[in-house]
């Protein structure tokens, strides 16, 4: 008996023994409705569902989103109303037609303020500039001159110089601190004459005093003594390395002496029942002992490792680095607020003390440390000190969220302090020193090497671009806590006018500056000390962004320091009172005038390869020593010791868990976020959208939003040859559509929502489009 049809009866139509074929209609019909094809379209994947979603919602985007936007921050929306923009709105057919062409590889973008105020600034400089900013570099080296000149002839041997009443003050432990301070800054500047000087009173005088002094403080002498002496050793010669000085005593000289002051700072970590130090030191005999009330800086006992670690380095004794490595060891262990530590802490107890936090005095070279030990000793491979970075990381996070805020009425971006008062509320006060800290993000965003080089190399993470945003907004800030006033010169503390805080009556006296009513400068807070660190934060930008107008805003410092605070028979001193004219004088050179504010805008005024911070680490006084290790390894972009961070960890936090413990190669699976940013505009130019992309952070979701074309850059080869992340985006797909018919194509229809009207240029980040695609 012969089989039965293969077919079904349903399906066969007998026309003389023969097939009729079935109609187009039929055919997908019962295709449509047979089991087996039923099955499979019930089973559909989500993914599969949500990929034709996304194709739809990547449709509407290009139909409707418009190339003429009135919110364009550069200025550029000029075809709005007219023919050519409506042309440019309805032309689909060509948006499409471009569709077809080979997305170009397009160089990393320059920010809005990284450019000129004659178009785009690209870093170059011509040779009627180089002859400017040489003529300017050589007007900061002859100020140092006559800094050195009035201190050597009055105070001589004195930790300063007052130069109104002209003689020396011992305010320091009486070791000469200026002397020290200014001789690494004598030989960058190749005054081989002050060189001498200073060296040869160091290598007669020193060594006695060290022997005889009694108390010192700790924090004080770590960093403008011993920092001063190993900085001088390093560039006399002593580690083989450079040799600027070829005058002076031999660099072995300066390293004994340094090992002799730093055996008896040793004592401040020895009788300390804890990690913690204590803050002063009696030198001659090897002993130290507490602050008042048991109560030290958080910044001083922080600020000591550059110095030892260094020392521990080319001395070859281990023991100064151990000692310095743990307090920051300890501080790990402690409890924080976002990263954030009080400015107090016990030695006895080795716990913070009260509840104040602020990054300036007491404060501000604990944060200031983080990251740059973790520069220096990056490149161990005996050790592990990714903490560092970590906690470097949470604080700036903490400082974002918790600290940073805007004035009224211009928006100048600045860092309160916590808590204020009894009820424990935010202070819109920022002490000057605080101004390191624009500098500080900015070396931390980039390691030392240029923003456009670590764009090039795919190197900085969305936080790395958001931290050097917050840097440039607080250089401006601080910028503008000089020019508001009548002098030019900032005052050692001021208020900030916002909802909560306002003195009428208090500005700094230059009606005509337009941040006049946004900086009140309470009368006791009007003086100036000669302090570096906005010049600092003003040197690191340039280097980094190579931003001309940081030069400009030091230029505008340095003249009013020649202006206001020179004194004719030697010197420079300190003001009073900044708002009045002419300003009454205090009376003080502050050493570290000569080590950090002429020596900062000597060589922000200089070549770039003058003491490359890549290559070099300042120290909180500006005393230069070298880095081990290179920034890139040789063939590729990774970076020694870089605790590399998945790019969307925040979002799959358990991804890099997965990663680590998969010992998947980082090389092969971590897609840089700024190597994301800069495929975005590959595919914004490829879809010929708008030229501009933001980046919207909200930080009170905690929660970040793409927008345009970022999906394709998340279906990318590196993220879906992993399965977690493949199976993770998924569920991340409707919330990114979501976010862009939110966008793009309800407002379309005169619709708005929360997502759209929650986007702010405060919480921007962009990556605009130039108008010549070469950089």
């Amino acid at each position: 008996m012969s089989k039965s049809l293969p077919y079904s009866l349903k399906d066969l139509h007998y026309d003389n023994a023969k097939f009729r074929h079935r109609s187009f209609f039929k055919v997908i019909t019962q295709t449509l409705f047979s089991s087996d094809m039923r099955r499979e379209c019930v089973s559909c994947s989500t993914g599969k569902f949500l990929g034709l979603l996304m194709i739809f919602g990547l449709a509407c985007l290009m139909l409707t989103h418009a190339n003429s936007t009135p919110s364009v921050s550069d200025g550029r929306a000029e075809g709005i109303g007219t023919n050519e923009g409506q042309k440019v709105i309805t032309d689909v057919g060509m948006r499409f037609k471009k569709l077809l062409r080979r997305a170009p590889r397009l160089p990393p973008r320059l920010s809005q303020n990284e450019k000129g105020s004659s178009g785009i600034f690209t870093g170059k400089t011509n040779k009627l500039d180089e002859e400017k900013w040489k003529a300017r570099q050589k007007k900061v080296r002859e100020a140092f001159i006559h800094a050195w000149s009035g201190y050597k002839r009055f105070a001589m041997g004195y930790d300063e110089l007052m130069p109104v009443s002209q003689r020396g003050v011992n305010g320091l432990g009486g070791l000469g601190a200026t002397v020290i301070d200014a001789l690494d800054t004598a030989m960058i500047m190749g005054l081989e004459e002050v060189v001498s000087e200073a060296g040869s009173w160091v290598e007669l005088h020193l060594l006695k005093k060290i022997s005889q002094k009694g108390q010192v403080n700790l924090f004080e002498t770590t960093i403008r003594v011993l920092g001063g002496l190993l900085s001088a050793y390093h560039l006399s010669g002593g580690d083989h390395d450079m040799n600027l000085a070829n005058k002076g005593p031999k660099p072995t000289v300066y390293l004994d002496i340094a090992k002799n002051l730093a055996d008896r700072l040793l004592s401040a970590f020895t009788s300390s029942p804890t990690a913690i130090p204590y803050s002063d030191v009696v030198l001659s005999d090897y002993s130290a002992l507490p602050f008042l009330n048991d109560k030290s800086s958080t910044s001083e006992v922080s600020t000591l490792q550059l110095e030892f670690n260094y020392l521990s380095e080319i001395s070859g004794d281990p023991k100064y680095k151990t000692e310095g490595m743990k307090v920051l060891a300890h501080f790990k262990t402690l409890p924080k607020v976002e990263g954030l530590v009080p400015i107090y802490i016990n030695p006895q107890s080795g716990q913070f003390n009260g509840e104040k936090i602020r990054l300036g005095s007491r404060g501000d070279s604990y944060y200031e440390y983080l990251i740059k030990v973790w520069l220096q000793l990056r490149s161990i491979q005996d050790g592990d000190f990714t903490y560092l970075y970590d906690m470097y990381e949470e604080a700036m996070r903490g400082v974002r969220h918790l600290l940073v805020q805007k004035t009224i009425p211009n928006e100048l971006v600045f860092v309160g302090e916590l808590p204020w008062g009894s009820n424990g509320t935010f202070s819109p006060k920022m002490d000057h020193l605080v101004c390191f800290l624009p500098g500080t993000l900015a070396l931390g965003a980039t390691k030392g090497i240029t923003k456009e080089k670590a764009m090039e190399d795919n190197l900085l993470t969305f936080e790395d671009l958001e931290n050097l945003k917050l840097a440039q907004d607080l250089a401006k800030t601080c910028f503008e806590m000089y020019s508001v006033t009548s002098t030019g010169l900032a005052p050692e503390i001021a208020y900030f006018h916002t909802k909560e805080y306002f003195e009428s009556g208090l500005d700094g006296g230059n009606k005509s500056s337009e941040y006049v009513n946004d900086i009140v400068i309470k009368r006791a807070d009007r003086h100036n000390l000669l302090r570096p660190e906005t010049v600092e934060s003003l040197f690191v930008l340039y280097r980094i962004t190579q931003d001309p107008k940081y030069r400009e805003w030091g230029w505008q410092i340095f003249e009013s320091f020649e202006k206001y605070t020179k004194v004719e028979s030697g010197g420079y001193t300190s003001l009073d009172d900044v708002t009045t004219l002419p300003p009454p004088r205090r009376d003080k050179m502050e050493s570290f005038f000569l080590a950090e504010t002429l020596k900062y805008l000597y060589l922000l005024f200089g070549d770039s390869s003058l003491m490359p911070l890549d290559k070099f680490v300042f120290n909180t006084e500006a005393h230069p020593f070298p880095l081990g290790g290179a920034i890139h390894l040789e063939g590729g972009s990774s970076m020694k010791g870089t605790s590399r961070r998945f790019p969307c960890s925040f979002m799959w936090p358990w991804n890099e868990k997965w990663i680590k413990q998969k010992q998947v190669s980082s090389h092969s699976v971590q897609l840089n976020k700024v190597g994301m940013s800069t495929s975005v505009l590959d595919w914004c130019y490829y879809l010929n959208f708008e030229p501009h992309f933001y980046v919207c952070f909200d930080y009170s979701w905690g929660h970040l939003f793409f927008s345009g074309p970022i999906i394709f850059i998340l279906c990318s080869y590196n993220f879906l040859k992993l399965p977690s992340v493949r199976i993770h985006l998924y569920s991340f797909f409707p919330a990114v559509l979501l976010m862009l018919v939110a966008t793009y194509v309800l407002p379309t229809f005169g619709l708005r929502t929360g997502i759209a009207e929650n986007f702010s240029p405060s919480s921007v980040v962009e990556f605009p489009f130039v108008g010549d695609l070469s950089v």
